[in-house]
């Protein structure tokens, strides 16, 4: 099964082109907060790991866990190994965390211990991971009641080195209960001379009750997948019924181990004997794009097969395949769009670009059968831009003031995303991706959980703004459904500076990013405003208003979580839990 290129197809009504700004909004925000019996349990990274990857997994680890099936209800992790839940009813009377796991103390020992996990599995099963590598599977009965159960521990198994759980799911499979999880690694690796010595390991495991009916619950592992890359992905998950998952990263991952044997790895592509002469040619300008078509010999007008829609076109003659078929790389205008016959020899097509501006890599979608011709122009700018790699002055940029940029005098963390930033899908049968999505320069912002039983959401940078994208596995021709958007919010986000994590409400009624000490940041989306307000330059009159908050924290102690909810924004400390009042 070959992966096929996919682009995501932006919803237009979502986007506001009259956006202006943020208005900043004195408002004060309700805070409240709840002083913690023992520490959070927080793990400081060693010597040993010193890497950029180490910093992403583990130095930003999100210590706080929003349940996504009770709302208001938060998790964490204290000092002691207790698993503490807090359910926010009424603000001003803030209940004290309430105790409902305790993890053996055994795990304390471990020399490269990281910190404890949680993953909310289901409404009724938590996944837990004690930074020391043993998996917990626990029964938790509905965490919303207030009879205040304890949880049961119904699997238990050390997994090897120390991880932590990325995501979770519970689903029924050949009348079995299964859970499906995805843990994260980070480990020495031999073959890694050239960079930091450690690779990027996830695990899927399959763990499934194996106890005949009538019997008591006996959960065991049934299938072990590992796959490996270089770069700790901004985002993970499985599909709801574990047949397949869904990862972005800037470097691939590949399967590489299922159940300890090692997969086979495709080899390299045969060399091309013979170079078959192209199919189509093709120029663009930053307008349209000219497409010219070898026709076979003696057709007439009559018999061309012509079809054009905003994403796809079709080209053939009657009678035989279609001759050039698939869908463009950026959408064009159909009707703006028009086709001749030349030399009776060949068709020239003519397809005015829906958006000015950017040049398009390749013109449909996968099609290695054309060939692109450079017209004189943009190959003599192409060339000006390219001058300073062969002059003899160290800095060909005649602007003398700005100096040269040294690429070796730049650490990871400053580069931009590569070109072979990815959000791909695996199949779960044959472990190969089936739709990749080069994201380039679509920044990862945040995850989110919208509805506990669709897999979790990611925003994505797209210009200035940031959207929020839907994963539907079920759908294979809109894998990925753009659903909301946040005005301007990709560009305000790149000005924090001191920015550690970002979130959004479920209902997308507004954004927030916090900062790794005190402050906190609210956007909303734009509301009617009560009073009549007139733009001066412009001269016309407002309707909406998106207002700016910011929350400073009474506290002096990083921030360790960060979650929101539609109506309260919950931050996390060593010692406190803070509620900010938002809706």
């Amino acid at each position: 099964m070959a992966a096929s290129n996919y682009s995501l197809k932006v919803n237009r009504d979502l986007l506001d082109p009259n956006f202006e700004s943020y208005r900043l909004s004195l408002d004060a925000i309700p805070t409240y907060n709840v002083e913690l019996d023992a520490a959070v349990e927080e793990v400081k990274l060693k010597d040993s790991q010193y890497t950029l990857e180490h910093m992403r997994a583990f130095g930003m680890y999100n210590y706080l866990h929003l349940d996504p099936w009770y709302e208001d209800s938060v998790l964490f992790v204290d000092c002691k190994g207790r698993v503490l839940s807090l359910t926010v009813t009424l603000d001003t009377a803030l209940g004290k965390p309430r105790e409902v796991y305790n993890i053996t103390t055994e795990s304390s020992q471990c020399e490269d211990r990281l910190c404890a996990s949680l993953s909310l599995t289901s409404a009724t099963w938590v996944a837990l991971s004690d930074g020391a590598g043993r998996l917990y599977l626990l029964r938790t009965g509905k965490r919303g009641d207030s009879s205040h159960v304890k949880w049961e521990t119904l699997f238990s198994e050390d997994m090897g080195e120390p991880f932590t759980i990325l995501h979770s799911i519970s689903h029924v499979k050949d009348k079995l209960h299964t859970m499906e999880l995805l843990l994260l690694r980070i480990q020495k690796d031999p073959q890694e001379t050239k960079g930091s010595g450690y690779s990027v390991s996830l695990e899927w495991i399959t763990v499934a009750n194996t106890a005949a009916h009538g019997q008591e619950k006996k959960y065991e592992v049934k299938k072990r997948r590992v796959l490996r890359g270089k770069s700790v992905p901004h985002y993970a998950a499985l599909e709801p019924q574990g047949k397949g998952m869904m990862l972005a990263s800037e470097k691939p991952f590949v399967f590489t181990h299922v159940d300890g044997l090692p997969v086979e790895q495709p080899g390299p592509e045969p060399m091309e004997v013979e170079k078959t002469d192209p199919i189509y040619f093709w120029q663009q300008t930053a307008e349209d794009i000219t497409l010219c078509v070898r026709m076979p010999e003696g057709f007439i007008k009559e018999e061309v097969q012509f079809r054009l829609m905003a994403d796809n076109i079709s080209i053939g003659v009657q009678g035989f395949a279609a001759l050039l078929e698939g869908q463009l790389y950026a959408s064009v205008d159909p009707e703006a769009s028009t086709w001749i016959i030349k030399n009776d020899k060949s068709l020239e097509v003519t397809l005015q670009k829906r958006s000015e501006g950017p040049m398009w890599p390749e013109l449909v979608m996968g099609d290695r059968r054309g060939e692109y011709v450079m017209n004189d122009e943009q190959a003599a700018l192409i060339h000006e831009r390219l001058t300073f790699l062969t002059s003899e002055d160290l800095n060909g940029n005649p602007d003398k003031d700005k100096p040269p940029c040294n690429s070796q005098e730049l650490e990871d963390c400053d580069g931009f995303p590569e070109d072979s930033f990815s959000l791909t899908h695996f199949d779960g049968d044959s472990l190969k991706p089936t739709q990749v999505v080069n994201l380039g320069s679509h920044q990862y912002l945040f995850t989110v959980d919208v509805n506990p039983s669709d897999m979790p959401c990611l925003c994505l940078r797209h210009d200035v703004d940031a959207l929020v994208w839907q994963p539907r596995p079920d759908q294979p021709s809109n894998m990925w459904e753009h659903i909301a958007t946040f005005n301007a919010l990709g560009y305000v986000q790149a000005s924090k500076r001191d920015k550690k994590f970002a979130t959004c409400a479920p209902n997308f009624s507004y954004a927030s990013l916090c900062e790794c000490l005190r402050r906190s940041f609210i956007y909303r989306q734009p509301s009617p405003v009560e009073t009549v307000l007139f733009n001066r330059k412009q001269g016309r009159q407002i309707g909406q208003v998106a207002k700016q908050q910011v929350a400073s924290l009474d506290s002096d102690k990083p921030i360790l979580g960060f979650r929101a909810t539609n109506e309260r924004l919950y931050i996390l400390t060593s010692s406190h839990l803070f509620v900010l009042k938002v809706g």
